[in-house]
């Protein structure tokens, strides 16, 4: 099963889920079992801490004790007891006691199938509107870890702390975004519905079909992209001479190229497969990918725009990486900081007077956002920090923005938006100018 196979690889090799099931492995399953291997895939990481409370209780064991490759198995079964209709139970087990003797565990099916068969008669509760959210309870329900949650009902509260765990643990929506008048009509002839993104004017978000499989999207005229992760290249504005900073896949960079068609972009990456990935997807003509570390380039380059999308945690994007938040440990927020840091203070010295830089990230946590922009700028003289809502508001007044209320994406001078209160991924931005 594709499913068990994907969910070994993110375990052992901390490979991607997402990238996983976009990749060639799926080509050959039929669009049901595709989607069913995504719901399976997904779920399993989604809901993994449950499924293993679940699964230690039926086994009398913890889940540190039993071989990777059973667990795998046990937790693709105990998801679809759990929380599939259209699977009976008989075929469940069955699929996965299987599984575990292709993994060449035969030994442990008898004990797959009697953990299973336990597992069958419970059902999950669900019982969300009556409970008295902690922390505690909060990671419990909504398969997070608490250290996480706690952080989030400190900076949030327990209110928006909530929605962005239910959120989390929702199929998120599939925005787009593409160029041309004609793409979208293409898109309809070959079965994509779509409607008018919610925040982001220009964007569209699919609600039927595949569009992965269009040939507008093989083709490289179509970009799967957040809406927030748009607005947050589009608040880097226009100029002439434009600096992607960390550009991969190459979204942000897109936007950059439709926006400023006449201007010189350049576009680093760190990664060489990832900087072959961003000129197979980027190919605007004004556009020169650098394979190359962004912290190398020399000051005083004489850039008037310069977006700074900077590695982080990923902790506003967990619905659609899941696996992240089983990853993720204090301790790494320090360590990407550092480098956050370091890539805003080398974005700055690439400006032009009077030239702006946006700093963005995927993340939730201070860390990562508010302080290394305070950080930076503290020792940096000579650049300001301007208020992201004239941005908005220059964005709402030429039809770019379609999002009404303006406050809500504020916080402070910061842009943030918060999954479940949004309707995107969580996202931070400010913008410096330099003096």
């Amino acid at each position: 099963m594709a499913a068990f196979d994907i969910l070994l690889r993110v375990d052992r090799q901390d490979a991607y889920a997402d990238e996983l099931l976009h990749s060639g492995r799926l080509e050959r399953l039929s669009k049901t079992d595709r989607a069913l291997t995504t719901e399976l895939v997904m779920g399993v990481l989604r809901w993994r801490s449950r499924l293993d409370e679940s699964i230690s209780l039926a086994a009398g064991r913890p889940r540190d004790k039993l071989d990777a490759e059973v667990l795998t198995a046990l937790r693709v079964a105990a998801y679809q007891l759990g929380y599939l209709d259209r699977i009976p139970a008989h075929a469940a087990i069955n699929d996965s006691v299987e599984l575990v003797k292709r993994a060449r565990k035969r030994s442990a099916a008898p004990f797959a199938n009697a953990v299973l068969r336990k597992l069958s008669g419970i059902e999950v509760e669900k019982a969300w509107d009556s409970i008295e959210w902690t922390p505690a309870i909060l990671a419990c329900e909504f398969a997070h870890p608490q250290w996480l949650v706690e952080r989030w009902v400190a900076e949030y509260g327990t209110e928006r702390a909530y929605r962005v765990c239910r959120q989390d643990q929702r199929v998120p929506n599939t925005a787009v975004r593409f160029d041309d008048t004609t793409t979208e009509a293409e898109l309809r002839n070959e079965g994509v519905e779509l409607v008018p993104g919610a925040l982001v004017a220009g964007a569209r978000v699919v609600v039927a079909g595949d569009i992965v499989r269009t040939q507008a999207f093989a083709g490289g005229r179509v970009f799967i992209q957040d809406e927030a992760s748009q607005l947050v290249a589009l608040l880097v504005g226009t100029g002439s001479r434009l600096l992607d900073c960390c550009a991969a896949p190459g979204g942000k960079t897109a936007v950059l190229a439709a926006r400023n068609p006449t201007a010189q972009i350049v576009a680093t990456e760190v990664n060489a497969h990832r900087a072959e990935l961003l000129r197979r997807r980027v190919r605007a003509a004004n556009v020169e990918v650098v394979q190359a570390d962004v912290l190398t380039r020399p000051a005083g380059e004489g850039f008037d725009r310069v977006l700074a999308d900077v590695p982080c945690s990923g902790t506003g994007t967990l619905a659609r990486n899941p696996e992240i938040k089983w990853r993720l440990k204090p301790e790494d927020l320090a360590d990407l900081q550092k480098r956050q840091g370091a890539i805003l203070r080398t974005a700055l010295r690439q400006l032009t007077p009077g030239g702006q830089a946006v700093y963005s990230t995927c993340s939730l946590e201070r860390e990562e956002c508010e302080a290394v922009v305070e950080e930076v700028l503290h020792g940096e003289p000579g650049y300001t920090l301007l208020h992201c809502r004239d941005e908005l508001e220059r964005l709402r007044s030429s039809g770019e923005l379609a999002w009404k209320n303006i406050d809500s994406l504020l916080s402070g001078k910061f842009l943030r938006t918060i999954p479940g209160v949004h309707p995107c991924d969580g996202f931070f931005a400010a913008v410096v100018q330099r003096q």
